[in-house]
């Protein structure tokens, strides 16, 4: 038995014969194309037609990101009003991204055609037209909206995209060629267009006090205790899972939440906020993830090939203001580099083989944070003492206590007859519970010089203008530590505020940035009008304030309830948590005999952290052709784990090759 396919009708897109062809009587149409198309203007040129012949005719926005009507982030149905559409009613997604939030997006087309309004129905569909999210959101949108007819809109040079699925959904397809004048806003434009619909919106707007502690928080919400990632998100107050009105964070202190929304005067249960949020230009914008940046399986520039290299893969990337590289892959020795690019700065934390790093690299190392002294850790010590001959500042070495003892045996080690006062010097800082100890050790020189022990706050080992670094201790059946990196807040100055308020940007802006770096928010700045403020008002004016991209780095300990306790806290919304795996489930007699972590256990702790991507590494050799073991077992664990998308690339010799990462954050664009 064989069918054929009806053939598809093909019109220009003039109003006056679509009519006549297509909607002889009222029915129920979705426009579907690409961006840039003209699904918008097309639908506008469609209710005119129609009004002039006395015919009703109403259109569903279902393009939260760039809606021709109503509030961005959220789909809006309104009626032709004589040369306007006039929204009738709404419902919130919160979000810009219709095809990440498909089922929200069709869950709210459902619940505004009940009931079905008489007249003719047009669907403006978003342009999401390609892979699985352009079709689940086609069958959704087709089948919420009891459609009878898809005009697909397409250049003439084109075929519709997703033709097949159509043609499986709806027994009409009409092929709309795109008018020439059709085209795409460009970012910009679309970014302002859809800032001033918010802001007509908000017109009527009140300040108001919300407290989450009496309320059901759903959606993608950020971390309660990352109060910064609030300010300017998009919200809507929920009653019955129904919007009763959309607002704007101002700011969020512990659990109470001042917005700026219409007055409310019904009673809602529910706070709804994804991802919609102003940007330091006052634009509404999709807020970028907690995590965004790719890694990869790939050698840095700075990282050397050797001939002979069985550490597999290394993983590289960038990190706001960082790039990353764990130098000796996922199977060799740990050694995980981090250049500060606007300081031309290297830090390193444990000190495995040096050799694929290049003696400029050394030089440019101002401090090493050591977990432990096993081999494995400390080996590159050589490298750096043979790279770092020559007139260097002392290079600071941070550890558990007994390193300054291991530190000088290397240094000792060799004759230095030769040097005078020119050999390599280091100071070694050693953690006693709430204290640095402290000695200089230097080559040619016999003996250490003991230095001034520091009294540490909050665990801080090293404090610097834009960033510190913290350490805790940890258990491997010997002391080891575990650190983090912290760089200062990022601070945005809203250029749509400075204009609104008559400011020219100047000196006092760094000024306002160093003292709120400081939290000296009593503190006054003098503005370019003559008046002062204080720095808590003008921040509250003025800045959108970002936590800086925390990463937590943490190998070798065993997996007990006390590591675990402290490692989870001391991990506790890392934006990146490096931490090592070296042992599948099977083998955690081993684990436990050894003091190390299995995969169970890292993506357990990772989880319960709630890092934003988990990157493992110190695998066992013993899974070095095998190593999708490892990955699958994390993955079970923890969703977040950075993995190679396919893992038959993996392989004990360097091919040189580029293999991308990702975590599932990364992969669902979260």
């Amino acid at each position: 038995m064989t069918s054929r396919r009806h053939e598809l009708r093909v019109l220009n897109a003039d109003a006056s014969g679509i009519i006549r062809t297509v909607l002889d009587t009222d029915r129920r149409l979705l426009l579907f194309g690409a961006p840039g198309t003209g699904k918008s203007m097309l639908a506008g040129k469609l209710a005119v037609a129609l009004a002039r012949s006395g015919r009703i005719c109403w259109c569903l926005s279902a393009d939260p990101g760039s809606p021709v009507f109503g509030i961005p982030g959220a789909i809006s149905l309104a009626g032709w009003k004589t040369d306007h559409w006039q929204v009738e009613r709404f419902e919130s997604i919160c979000s810009l991204d219709g095809g990440r939030f498909r089922l929200p997006l069709v869950s709210a087309v459902r619940y505004l055609l009940q009931p079905q309004p008489e007249g003719v129905l047009l669907v403006d569909g978003p342009g999401v037209v390609r892979g699985v999210a352009g079709r689940e959101l086609l069958q959704g949108l087709v089948e919420a909206a009891g459609i009878e007819v898809v005009l697909a809109l397409t250049r003439p040079d084109r075929p519709p995209p997703l033709l097949s699925e159509l043609r499986a959904l709806v027994r009409e397809i009409v092929v709309i060629h795109a008018a020439d004048e059709a085209k795409r806003p460009g970012k910009r434009t679309r970014a302002r267009l859809r800032t001033t619909q918010w802001q007509a919106y908000l017109n009527s707007a009140v300040e108001q006090q919300i407290d989450l502690s009496s309320l059901n928080l759903i959606g993608t919400p950020p971390p309660l205790d990352e109060s910064a990632c609030w300010t300017g998100r998009m919200l809507a107050l929920l009653q019955a899972n129904r919007t009763i009105t959309m607002g704007e964070v101002l700011r969020l202190d512990g659990e109470q939440l001042s917005i700026s929304a219409p007055p409310v005067n019904e009673a809602f249960d529910t706070v709804l906020i994804r991802d919609a949020q102003r940007n330091m230009n006052g634009q509404i914008e999709t807020a970028a993830p907690f995590v965004r940046e790719g890694f990869e399986f790939v050698p840095p520039p700075e990282v050397l090939s050797l001939p002979e290299d069985n550490g597999g893969p290394r993983v590289l990337g960038r990190v706001g203001p960082l790039d990353l590289a764990l130098v000796n892959g996922v199977f060799g020795d740990p050694l995980l580099h981090l250049r500060i690019r606007h300081l031309g700065r290297s830090l390193l934390f444990d000190l495995g083989e040096g050799g694929r790093l290049p003696a400029r690299i050394a030089h440019q190392v101002t401090d090493v944070f050591i977990s432990h002294a096993h081999m494995d850790h400390i080996s590159g010590m050589q490298w750096l003492l043979r790279s770092r001959l020559g007139e260097f500042p002392d290079c600071r070495l941070y550890g558990p206590p007994g390193l300054a003892r291991h530190i000088a045996g290397f240094v000792h080690s060799f004759l230095w007859d030769r040097i005078g006062d020119r050999g390599p010097a280091f100071i070694v800082a050693e953690l006693h519970q709430e204290r640095l100890q402290r000695y200089r050790i230097q080559a040619g020189k016999t003996a250490s010089e003991r230095l001034d022990d520091i009294e540490l706050v909050d665990g801080i080992l090293l404090n610097e203008k834009g960033f510190r670094v913290r350490g805790i201790m940890l258990d491997h059946m010997t002391p080891v530590m575990a650190y983090a990196f912290e760089p200062d807040n990022e601070i945005n100055i809203r250029k749509d505020r400075l204009q609104e308020q008559g400011l020219e940007p100047g000196p006092w802006l760094t000024d306002l940035k160093r003292q709120l770096h400081a939290n000296h928010d009593s503190a006054l700045i003098q503005l370019p009008n003559g008046q002062e403020k204080p720095v808590k008002a003008l921040a509250a004016e003025l800045a959108l304030i970002r936590p800086g991209k925390r990463l937590v780095y943490a190998t070798d300990l065993a997996d007990t309830a006390d590591n675990r306790e402290r490692l989870i806290r001391f991990a506790h919304n890392a934006h990146t948590l490096f931490c090592e795996s070296p042992f599948i489930n099977r083998d955690i007699l081993h684990a436990k005999r050894n003091g190390h972590l299995t995969t169970s256990a890292c993506g357990e702790i990772a989880s319960a952290a709630g890092v934003g991507r988990l990157v493992t590494f110190h695998f066992s050799r013993r899974y070095q052709y095998e190593p999708q073991l490892v990955y699958e077992e994390l993955y079970e664990s923890c969703s977040r784990v950075v993995m190679p998308k396919s893992m038959s690339v993996f392989d004990t010799a360097d091919s040189g090759t580029s293999i991308s990462l990702e975590s599932d954050n990364d992969r669902h664009k979260t």
